[in-house]
Parts: structure tokens; C-alpha cells; sequence
């Protein structure tokens, strides 16, 4: 993180060369986005001593507009600043001390427009904090001045970043430099004239492709395609970049405007083929997500009625999505995973993760053989254990069958993959162990066998070692109950297939060090999981949330409702297959299993249905054996099998809960409500219990774990969008009329009955104090859970919290003459941690980045705060 700016230097040869400096990727913040958080004339203010701007969007039209002005400027270079200043200490002036670090290994050009901006129109409702950049900077700043420019890129240009460069009249890269626009995986299309020029760039079909699948290219492809026009090395990329430009200009190369050509758009008869193939494909890939047809709508209006015009209809039509449901569900869920790597009294205690070199996975099965393989992939060496040769050979094959057919899709090279297979080994006893860093259990789900291995590895292992256990539903404190190393004890829960599904649960227990938690989210995302860190109880945070899901559609089913129906009104929910179809591909004995331990854990809610064993006994087993609620062919899709419907018969005769003996009548929203909602119901248990670091989580788990629909914004965020009320009345009806399955949680009960949401969200606020000379920073956050608070405080130590409003909390808790962050997780309990001894950078940085510079008020003197740049202390006066 450092300081925004925007800066020109005008060489002798007439180039104004245009940095952009916005740490870490130089994302195009518009005015005043930190600042509008603030309702405070105090602090919307520039920092213009060293060219920066609370706005890189306002500091380009400022700098393109002097450029234009000066008859000493030729032609314009626009890159990014490689190194950058950093003041280290002391006041924001010309006397300060300067230290030199790079924005980024290799650079980067911009990773496109700020999406907190997004956040905070979702939160305020107002679309004009959106900037107008497509037509007043892109097209009438750039694209149409007098003098022309060329971009000089290296390392990423991405989104509007991108959309800048072909605004540009040339663009040259370094190679291997990222060249995408992936707006539509938040919901919107690209806002600053990608969808106009792209397409005369690269031509339709690769536009349509890259645009629609947010499938970047680098340079060396975007050469051949016509997006790049030269690639040269970093240390080149400039010289070549000022003389590409002085060309232009001097005419010695061609000056072209990408919005007004149309060389490689086609015929019109042929755009709109390729078009109307893109509609169809988006229909079957993307049903719910309405910015794909929206954006193959914006390049046809381009195509049709001149670049112009596309880009009028392209900014309103982004606006328009930027508001929409899918765009808050898409952003919720950016920011989520992004929330999942910082953990309270882990990720901010200042311990460095460990290198874990070797890792023994124990089973070769299919959560065994994908395990050893994502780590095999993240280039971790890999021992695997079995029982027996036999069982050892088929893991050996399944692990190389997985390397092998990414190869076959082309997803990894043919070396790469000798590599990864070079790295494994296969053992049938612990005398290997002794040189692992960590052992990841990966046998059946049996709590006596369990505990058997983890005796055995307390022995067999280093101390150091980390004892991982893959159980998807099993205590941790029973499976470790036999040994004395339990603060090396860890759940690492990968989800099925485990080297394609991106989640990782890392389970903790009251004893596992912060150490090994630390260490395994580090190894997460080395083989590129999404780490997210749960209590421990049956289930974790996942399973145990969504045991409902398949009980309340057992629940429907022997209330009479057509299994094929709900399979279907799921799917099109957004779930990628109905509670039964994903039954029989995850196996009867699985569910089976795993029934029985929630049945243990929470007898009072619990639905027993017979329905399963009756498919076992008529011989059944779903996918493994070809036959179960479907048919199952291979080089064909699921068919429903109409021989299942007397078995159902039976389970309904079995329960019997139909009313009267008669099947109940449901509309299609109220299917849906009754297989989700208790599930939500859960989830509000989970989140009550504190099995959760935040609610966010629970949302970033249920769409990479369960595949709930990323466009709904995970569970939690749609139960929010639903109402608690509708819910908590929903549920509370269908207990009275079926039982404690549905009843309604305290918490649920708490939040419906006050109007509350389920996420409690906090509104941004500036307090002065001028009396007590207190200042208080609040943060917006999505939770309770997670508000960051600072701000000095009298000599003596201080304790507040102030309710203002049911929501919102104020938190005071700290020491004279230092700056103290609190954390509220939740408002149950506090933690203080002081500056002075251990910082939490990461959040302290928050602070930082989203005020330049903050103004306190003493005895109605207007006093500035010096800049923090590597000190925990806030000098203050005495009150």
C-alpha cells in the first residue's frame, strides 16, 4: 500500500511520459473514493506536495490536459511509475526522508478500475459516484487529443486498465504481460469503450471469447492478434515506447483510433452470426447472470451503428448492472474470499509461515489421490501410505491418472507433469515419516482408526510435524484424543474431487497452535485453495450448515412432492445438480455415513428417512453403479428412472407425514424455500456459535464448497436478500405443521423479530470530541464481527462501548499517546491489541489506506496528525 499519484515528466525529446502509481496494482480509484467514506470537509482533501491525487482518474484528465496545453510536449507515453517514493517519516512535506521500492515484481500497468467503488455504490445506492471515464477521459481526453499516445505495459493490464491502453494510439509490451477484461465476473460489462474497441482490435469472435469468459491472453498472443503492436524487454519497454510515440506523431507510423476502425469486425451478416452463437452459448452457461447478454447487446449496437454509439449505449448499460442484483451477489463475494485470509489472532501476531517441503497423505482412495495430486501440482513432495501393495498401486495410478489427464486437456504441460510424478512416493509403513513436515490423514470415516494413525504419527513424526486429518464430519477433539501433541492437530477438510474443488476448511480446535493454522493456509494457497479457517464441532462450518439441504428434500419427497421436480427447481436455483442427483454421485454410502453422525450430534433436528436403505436394498448405489434416483450411461446424461417411484412410495408409506395420507401442494418457491431455509437456519447456529470467523466466510465456503450460486453472493448474503423476517415466519409455519426440523434458531428469531439482518452492517462515521480531544475511526464492514476501531484516548486506560443505533458500535480501548486497534468478534468479547508491543499490520493498514491524512481538532486549532509510514505511535498533545 502507498501513496496515490499521478506524475509527468516531459524529456527533451518532447515525450511527456504519464505515471500512474497506486499500490499494489494501480487500480483507477475515480474522485474521491477513499475520502467519500467520510461525511467530513476535514479530510477531502489532495495531497498535492508530490503529485498525488485522491484520484488517479482526476490526476490522468489533469495531466493529459497540461500535456495538451504545452507546446514543449510532442506525444505521450502512459505507464506505470516502476519505482515509487515512499516518505518513511515524520510530516508530509518536501523535507522528507525517501526510501526507493518497487510497485510490484515485474510492474503493473493497472489491474483496472477500483472495485470498492462498486461496494460502495451497492452500499449507498447512488450510481453517480461512478465516474464518467469512457467518454470524457478514454475518447475525448485521449483517444480524439491533438497528440497521440502510446502505452507502455508490463505485467498486467487488466479490466480498465486494458480499456486505457486501447484508448491509447499503440501499445507496447513487456512479455508475458496479462492482457484481459474479466468485468463480467462481478456482474457488470467493461465500462471504459473495451466492448467498442476490443472487437477492432482482435477481431469479433477472440473479443466475444475473451470478454465473455473473462479469459485473459499475454503479450506475446495479444501481438499476434493485433492488440499489441511491439513486445520488448522491461528495461527497453520505455526508450521504445517514446520513439514509437515520437513516430506517431511525426507520422512516420500510422495515428489510429481503435474506435474507429472496423477492419476486423467482418460483415455485419457475419457479427451477428458469431454474436447470436455467443447468445446461445450464454444462455446454457451463464441462465441467471444477465451481463453476458447485456454485453454481446452493447458490441452489436457498436457493430450496427458506429463505435460511438456503442460506447454511449456501453456506459449506461454498465451503470445499469453495476445496481443489479448479480453485480452485489459477484462483488459480496470478491471481497469474501479476500476477507478469508486474515484471521484474528493468527494472520495479525506477527509469526512467518514455515516451509512445508514434504507432505505424507495416509490413503490413496479418491480424497487421498486428489490430495496427494493438488499437492503434487503445488510442487510439495508427496509421500503416500497404504495398507497394502494392491491398494497402494490403484492410488500410485489414480494420482498419475489425474496428472495425466490434465495434460490430455491441456491444462498442464507434458514437463510439468514428469516433474510432479518425480515427487511422489509410495510407502506401506511410517519409516519415511520421520523426514515429512506435515501428514494429512485421508482414511474412512472411523473415529476408532482415527485415532489408531494419529498414535502411530505422534510417533513416527518429527515434532514439528504438523497431524492433519481429512474427516469431513468428525470431532477433532475425539480424533486426537489419544495423543499428547494437540496443538499439532489440524483439520484440512478438502472437498471432493480435492485437486479441481477450491476449498479448503481448515478446522481448529481450542488447542491448535496458531502456528499450524498459519502454516496450512499457507500450503492452501501454494496448490491454490481458498483457505478458510472454522471452529471445530460435527460437521465444521460447511457440512454442518448444509446438512439440512438434503433432509429437507427427503422431507418434501415423503410429503408426497415429485423427486424429479425438485431436483430440477434446484438446478434452476443455480445449484449445478438437484439434492438427489448429487445423492447418488456422491455415493448411498456417504450418505449413509454421514447421516449418522448428524443424527448423533443433533438428534432434535434430525429427519430419518428410510428412503436411502431402500435404494441400497433394491441395489442401488446412484453413479458407482449406474442405477439410482437416475439412469446412468456413460457418454450420456443422467435420465430420470421411473422404477424408483414405487421405492419412493414405500419411504412415504413408511414416514407416513403426508397430511391425511395425502400429498401436500407446493408451489415452486415454496420447494425451493423448504430445502433452503433450514439451511440458513443452520448456518445462523453456526454463526451464533462462533464456528465462523466471519459471516463472509460462511458465503465464500457455500459457493467453493457447495457450489452455491457465486452470482447470489453466498448463502448468507441471499438469506439477507431474502429477508430474516420471511424466513424466520417461513420456518416457524412449517415447524408447527412438520415438526422441530424447521424450527426457527434464536439467533434467526433475535434478527427477524428486531428487523434486523443476519449481517449486521456498520455505517462509516467520523466522531470529533473537541472537549476530550478524542477521534474516532469506524470502518464500514459487512459484520459485527469484524469491526476495526482506533483512535487515542486520555492517559488512563479506557474501556467504551457506545451503541448508537442497534447496529453500530463504537469501541474506545486505549492508551495515551498510542494508537490501539479493537477488534469486536463478535461484540460477546473484546481483544486489545496495543500498538506498542504486538501490530496488527494488516488491519492497522486500513487505517492508512483509506485516509491520506486525518485532522484533529485541539481547542479549536486545527492540528495535523504526522503520516504513518513504518511507526505505531501517534504523537499527541496532553488533554
Amino acid at each position: 500500500m502507498g501513496i496515490m499519484r499521478v506524475t509527468m515528466e516531459v524529456g527533451s525529446d518532447g515525450v511527456a511520459v504519464i505515471t500512474i502509481c497506486n499500490p499494489p496494482v494501480n487500480a483507477l480509484a475515480p474522485p474521491n473514493i477513499r475520502v467519500s467514506y467520510w461525511n467530513s470537509d476535514l479530510i477531502r482533501r489532495r495531497i498535492e506536495d508530490f503529485g498525488c491525487f485522491d484520484s488517479v482518474i482526476a490526476g490522468l484528465k489533469e495531466k493529459y490536459r497540461e500535456a495538451m496545453k504545452r507546446d514543449d510536449v510532442k506525444a505521450i507515453v502512459l505507464t506505470e511509475e516502476p519505482k515509487v517514493k515512499l516518505p518513511v517519516t515524520g510530516a508530509l512535506s518536501s523535507t522528507f526522508d525517501y526510501t526507493t521500492m518497487r510497485t510490484g515484481e515485474g510492474g503493473k500497468f493497472s489491474g483496472g478500475f477500483d472495485i470498492n467503488v462498486f461496494q460502495n455504490v451497492h452500499n449507498k445506492g447512488d450510481i453517480s459516484l461512478l465516474p464518467d471515464v469512457s467518454v470524457d477521459l478514454v475518447v475525448n481526453t485521449m483517444e480524439d487529443a491533438k497528440k497521440p499516445s502510446v502505452a507502455a505495459i508490463q505485467g498486467l493490464a487488466l479490466g480498465g486498465g486494458l480499456e486505457l491502453t486501447m484508448g491509447c494510439h499503440a501499445r507496447v509490451a513487456a512479455p508475458k504481460t496479462q492482457l484481459g477484461l474479466p468485468e463480467l465476473t462481478l456482474g457488470v460489462i467493461p465500462g471504459f469503450g473495451g466492448t467498442q474497441r476490443l472487437p477492432r482490435l482482435v477481431g469479433m469472435s477472440k473479443a466475444v471469447e475473451m470478454m465473455l469468459l473473462s479469459k485473459p491472453i499475454i503479450s506475446e498472443e495479444g501481438k499476434k492478434l493485433g492488440l499489441i503492436d511491439a513486445i520488448v524487454s522491461s528495461e527497453e519497454l520505455l526508450k521504445v515506447s517514446r520513439l514509437w510515440a515520437l513516430d506517431i506523431a511525426q507520422r512516420r507510423r500510422p495515428w489510429m483510433a481503435s474506435l474507429h476502425r472496423t477492419d476486423k469486425l467482418g460483415s455485419l451478416s457475419e457479427a451477428r452470426e458469431i454474436l447470436k452463437v455467443a447468445r446461445q452459448q450464454a444462455k446454457q452457461t451463464a441462465p441467471n447472470m444477465p451481463q453476458h447478454q447485456a454485453c454481446l447487446d452493447v458490441i452489436e449496437e457498436g457493430v450496427v451503428f458506429g463505435g460511438y454509439s456503442g460506447v454511449l449505449k456501453e456506459a449506461k448499460v454498465f451503470k445499469e448492472l453495476v445496481l443489479s442484483s448479480t453485480s452485489r451477489g459477484l462483488v459480496h463475494v470478491f471481497f469474501a474470499q479476500r476477507a478469508t485470509s486474515k484471521v484474528p489472532n493468527v494472520t495479525d501476531v506477527g509469526l512467518k509461515p514455515r516451509y512445508i517441503k514434504k507432505v505424507a497423505v495416509i490413503g490413496g482412495g479418491l480424497m487421498g489421490s486428489g490430495i496427494a495430486t493438488a499437492l503434487l501440482l503445488g510442487n510439495i513432495s508427496v509421500v503416500l501410505k497404504e495398507i497394502n501393495s494392491e491398494y497402494l498401486q490403484k492410488g500410485m495410478k489414480a494420482i498419475e491418472a489425474n496428472i495425466r489427464g490434465l495434460v490430455t486437456r491441456g491444462k498442464l504441460t507434458q514437463d510439468k507433469a514428469e516433474k510432479a510424478l518425480s515427487i511422489l512416493k509410495g510407502v506401506l509403513d511410517y519409516s519415511e515419516f520421520k523426514h515429512v513436515d506435515m501428514v494429512i490423514e485421508a482414511v474412512i470415516e472411523s473415529i476408532s482408526l482415527k485415532q489408531s494413525i494419529f498414535s502411530e504419527l505422534e510417533k513416527a513424526c518429527p515434532p514439528h510435524c504438523i497431524l492433519a486429518t481429512n474427516t469431513s464430519t468428525i470431532d477433532l477433539n475425539l480424533v486426537g484424543e489419544k495423543t499428547r501433541s494437540q496443538d499439532r492437530i489440524v483439520g484440512a477438510h478438502f472437498f471432493s474431487p480435492a485437486h479441481v474443488m477450491p476449498l479448503l476448511e481448515i478446522v481448529r480446535t481450542e488447542k491448535t497452535s496458531a502456528q499450524v493454522i498459519l502454516d496450512l493456509m499457507t500450503v492452501g494457497k501454494t496448490i491454490k485453495k481458498v483457505p478458510v479457517v472454522v471452529g471445530n464441532c460435527t460437521g465444521f462450518a460447511v457440512n454442518r450448515t448444509f446438512f439440512p439441504y438434503s433432509q429437507g428434500a427427503h422431507i418434501l419427497v415423503n410429503l408426497g412432492v415429485d423427486v424429479f421436480r425438485i431436483d430440477r427447481l434446484i438446478s434452476t436455483f443455480g445449484m449445478p445438480m438437484g439434492p438427489f442427483q448429487l445423492q447418488d454421485l456422491a455415493g448411498y454410502g456417504v450418505a449413509k455415513a454421514v447421516g449418522k453422525e448428524f443424527a448423533a450430534a443433533f438428534p432434535d433436528r434430525t429427519f430419518r428417512s428410510p428412503l436411502v436403505d431402500l435404494l441400497v436394498n433394491s441395489g442401488r448405489n446412484g453413479k458407482n453403479n449406474g442405477k439410482g434416483y437416475y439412469i446412468y450411461e456413460k457418454g450420456r446424461k443422467p435420465k430420470p428412472d421411473a422404477s424408483v417411484l414405487p421405492i419412493i412410495e414405500e419411504s412415504r408409506r413408511l414416514t407416513n407425514i403426508m397430511p391425511g395420507g395425502k400429498p401436500v401442494s407446493v408451489n415452486d418457491q415454496e420447494i425451493v424455500e423448504m430445502i433452503l431455509f433450514p439451511v440458513v437456519n443452520e448456518a445462523c447456529r453456526v454463526m451464533d456459535e462462533g464456528v465462523v470467523v466471519r459471516a463472509s466466510d460462511l458465503d465464500i465456503a457455500s459457493v467453493l464448497g457447495m457450489s452455491f450460486p457465486s452470482y447470489r453472493g453466498g448463502l448468507i448474503f441471499w438469506a439477507d436478500s431474502i429477508g430474516p423476517g420471511h424466513i424466520y415466519t417461513s420456518l416457524k409455519k412449517w415447524s408447527e405443521a412438520y415438526g422441530n426440523f424447521f424450527k426457527p434458531s434464536k439467533f434467526l428469531e433475535e434478527r427477524a423479530t428486531k428487523g434486523m439482518p443476519l449481517v449486521r452492517t456498520l455505517s462509516q462515521f467520523l466522531i470529533y470530541d473537541q472537549r476530550t480531544c478524542f477521534v474516532f475511526f469506524s470502518f464500514k464492514v459487512t459484520s459485527v464481527d469484524n469491526i476495526v476501531y482506533a483512535g487515542p484516548v486520555p492517559y488512563k486506560h479506557t474501556r467504551r462501548i457506545i451503541l448508537l443505533d442497534g447496529n453500530t458500535f463504537v469501541v474506545s480501548m486505549v492508551y495515551h499517546f498510542t494508537v490501539t486497534l479493537t477488534i469486536c468478534a463478535p461484540c460477546r468479547w473484546l481483544t486489545q491489541i496495543n500498538h506498542e508491543s504486538k501490530c496488527p499490520q494488516s488491519l492497522f493498514q486500513i487505517l492508512i489506506t483509506w485516509l491520506d491524512f486525518v485532522t484533529y481538532l485541539h481547542h479549536g486549532h486545527e492540528q495535523k496528525l504526522p503520516w504513518y509510514r513504518g511507526r505505531y505511535e501517534f504523537p499527541m498533545f496532553n488533554p
